[in-house]
């Protein structure tokens, strides 16, 4: 766990997580935590027995350490969208034919993203009434309504509010929920659109499920999200579903290299333990950055230097380097920028170093091993002093004076943040997919182009750091996807953000044919994962799993065909 100190001065490298002087922690607790939260000043969100957001004053927080019910604390981490007629090469198509008549029904597919257009003929029935359950939007203004019971922020909407809305001339006048960004309406459209828009040319995955849809974001940063607010949705999603007695499947297409991609956070833990409740799936992409230069992986050896090399161009103020060695070995450091200025010999013999050269601030954080993990993270952030960080090609040396173990990984912020024109000048390709999508519990998604067979150069590689899981799980379609877009039509969009969807949808349709018909009641969480990666394909000149492909790419014909021969006789462990 990070120091109060430390948790403090990381708050001002990212002004997303403070707002009025207060934060949100994510915390890990036992015992009475609303105690806890009454004597810091502090608000308190329980999200389970274990989990809860509290929102404090910036300058309470080293007041927490001295609570006992206080297990672990972390930061929320801002996270973006994984962006950048396929039906038929996953396999779906067939499986809503004749021989299993799957579309979606009694099921409810969860999406955590910007928002849906509401409007769109591909969420609406033949009737005219709306497909959607409920949408929470968490940036509303409390004076539009209600936060969901249990929950402070944002407005509720209910399907009898949608419907009216959808009978007045002016819908958004009755239910002031709109996609600006869009990007939730296509990962909507590919999970569950029945096509109305297209006299039924794109179909979605499941086109009869039930909708449930969480807005995220902050306001003035709606292409942002943070971890928090998932965690939130997550919650949401499952007890609303739970409450309804339904099977949920859940899309989540957001990710962020700010963390030690070994599903060792306080936020992947909570993922992995919402994912064990009820009857959930949890599919996430794996991100865009599989081409983008910003991992470097290297090995340091005793008593010699490492170097690495990094370009910064454009623009930019503010950048960090997320750094993962073990804890036993020791290094010295040293960075150098692109016009020979040095900082010095730096000895992690204190948490924080301070230093300017160039014009530039850099703050380095030597934190400590936590609960989860006996890696260290070395937090480096550069900082322009009223003026953006130098163009060029920036060093960080790296001395072996103390090596047991020697491997080093290091993540630069997603494309979205800050392009792909600053990168390593030697990169690794391998363990470049986000996070959360290394948490274990769910299904994580690469992206292919389903037009050649090939995986797309952007999509998220595996392993998860230190190859401790086999990510991504499968693959499916990412490449000039057509679907929703807000306004009534339909557009092409690529990126692993696309993939997860369709197993979004595959994922629901599993669940209708075992839960909703009672073929399987237990085809839910890694029974299903476990089915997708069987019947995924695989080519026989590709040797499987592997950190592209994952266990192949997602053919959910096979997958009921298999599930068909494993629940035989009524038989389903």
């Amino acid at each position: 766990m990070t120091s109060s100190t430390g948790l403090q001065n990381l708050l001002r490298f990212d002004p997303r997580l403070v707002l009025e002087g207060r934060t949100e922690l994510i915390v890990k607790y036992n015992g009475d935590i609303e105690r806890v939260a009454a004597e810091v000043g502090a608000t308190v969100e329980i999200l389970n027995s274990d989990y809860a957001i509290l929102t404090i004053m910036v300058e309470q927080i080293p007041l927490l350490y001295s609570f006992p019910e206080i297990e672990f604390l972390e930061l929320p981490k801002t996270l973006t969208f994984e962006l950048f007629n396929n039906i038929s090469s996953a396999c779906i198509t067939r499986v809503h034919g004749p021989r299993f008549g799957l579309s979606g029904r009694g099921t409810i597919i969860g999406i955590i993203d910007s928002g849906i257009d509401y409007t769109h003929p591909d969420f609406i029935n033949e009737d005219g009434t709306t497909r959607i359950l409920y949408l929470w939007d968490q940036l509303a203004s409390p004076e539009l309504g209600s936060p969901p019971e249990g929950f402070l922020h944002g407005v509720e909407y209910n399907s009898e509010q949608i419907n009216q809305a959808l009978q007045s001339p002016n819908p958004f006048d009755v239910v002031p929920f709109a996609d600006y960004v869009g990007h939730g309406t296509a990962v909507s459209g590919i999970a569950a659109g029945n096509g109305r828009a297209s006299n039924g040319v794109q179909v979605g995955a499941a086109p009869e499920a039930n909708l449930i849809v969480v807005k995220l974001g902050r306001t003035g940063f709606e292409a942002f999200a943070r971890t928090t607010e998932i965690m939130r949705a997550l919650k949401y999603l499952i007890s609303k579903a739970q409450a309804l007695n339904m099977p949920i499947s859940i899309n989540l297409s957001y990710g962020s290299n700010n963390g030690p991609h070994d599903g060792n956070t306080l936020f992947e833990n909570y993922i992995d333990a919402v994912a064990q409740e009820w009857k959930t799936v949890i599919s996430v992409a794996t991100g865009n950055e599989g081409a983008a230069a910003h991992h470097y992986r290297g090995v340091v050896q005793q008593g010699r230097q490492t170097f690495i090399e990094f370009y910064t161009s454009g623009e930019l103020y503010k950048l960090y380097i997320t750094l993962w060695k073990d804890f036993a070995d020791t290094f010295s450091w040293r960075i150098v920028s692109p016009v020979g200025d040095e900082s010095g010999l730096i000895r992690p013999t204190a948490r924080l170093y301070l230093a300017t050269i160039n014009n530039v601030n850099i703050t380095i954080f030597f934190n400590q091993p936590t609960v989860y993990t006996t890696s260290q993270e070395v937090f480096i952030m550069l900082e322009g002093v009223n003026r953006p960080i130098p163009q060029g090609l920036w060093r960080i040396e790296i001395n072996g004076e103390e090596v047991v173990d020697g491997r080093i990984d290091a993540w630069l912020p997603n494309v979205d943040d800050i392009s792909f024109s600053t990168a390593f000048a030697v990169p690794s390709t391998e363990t470049t997919l986000t996070i959360p999508s290394t948490a274990s519990q769910v299904i994580a998604v690469g992206g292919y182009d389903a037009r050649n067979n090939t995986i797309a150069a952007f999509s998220g590689r595996g392993y998860t750091r230190g190859d401790i899981m086999v990510k991504p799980d499968l693959v499916a379609p990412a490449v000039d996807i057509i679907t929703a877009v807000p306004g009534g039509g339909y557009d092409r969009f690529s990126g692993t953000s696309m993939a997860s969807p369709f197993v979004a949808g595959a994922a629901a349709l599993m669940m209708e044919w075992g839960i909703v018909r009672g073929n399987d009641v237990f085809l839910y969480g890694q029974r299903v994962k476990a089915f997708l990666r069987k019947g995924a394909r695989r080519s026989r000149n590709i040797q499987y799993p592997n950190n592209q492909w994952g266990y192949g790419s997602l053919c959910l014909e096979d997958t009921m065909l298999l599930l068909e021969q494993y629940t035989a006789g009524g038989i389903s462990i």
